[in-house]
């Protein structure tokens, strides 16, 4: 399966950048995973938050293609469990979709145009992240729905 990861800046921390390395390390024999990071745009002033979001949002829509399955990244949306998460990706496998994306907003949210482009909405917890740490997460619970569609053993 090909796995596109879109996310709004750049790792900065080093640790975090080694997490997310040897994730995507233990994802070769299950996916080919792709992390495509885009600049933020700058907001200077909050009254132009929205049209930053829509910036963004053009960004992020030019590397989703027409047969992608996109998952956002978002405060509603859905939260599972890692085996709930396991069965929906082994769902949008069996649907012969053509890749899988997940997209992870800036600090303000996501456009209303990436938003609306969602098949599904993931929310990974009640609690707020730094966005840096929402990718970390997301590459680990990638790695841990593959082990638990294997089969394999893997930290419970």
């Amino acid at each position: 399966m090909k796995i596109k990861i879109i996310a709004l800046g750049k790792i900065k921390e080093k640790f975090l950048k080694d997490g997310i390395e040897e994730f995507l390390k233990r994802l070769t024999p299950y996916a080919s995973v792709e992390i495509i990071e885009l600049q933020p745009v700058e907001i200077r002033d909050e009254n132009l938050t929205d049209k930053a979001l829509l910036q963004e949002g053009e960004k992020i829509l030019a590397n989703i293609k027409n047969d992608s399955y996109v998952i956002t990244l978002e405060i509603e949306g859905k939260q599972l469990s890692s085996e709930e998460f396991a069965e929906k990706i082994n769902e949008i496998t069996i649907s012969g979709a053509g890749e899988l994306v997940f997209v992870i907003g800036s600090s303000c949210g996501l456009a209303r145009t990436v938003s609306e482009k969602a098949d599904f909405k993931l929310s990974m917890s009640k609690m707020t992240f730094l966005h840096q740490f929402a990718r970390l997460l997301l590459v680990e619970q990638i790695y841990r729905a593959f082990k638990i569609l294997k089969k394999e053993t893997y930290h419970k």
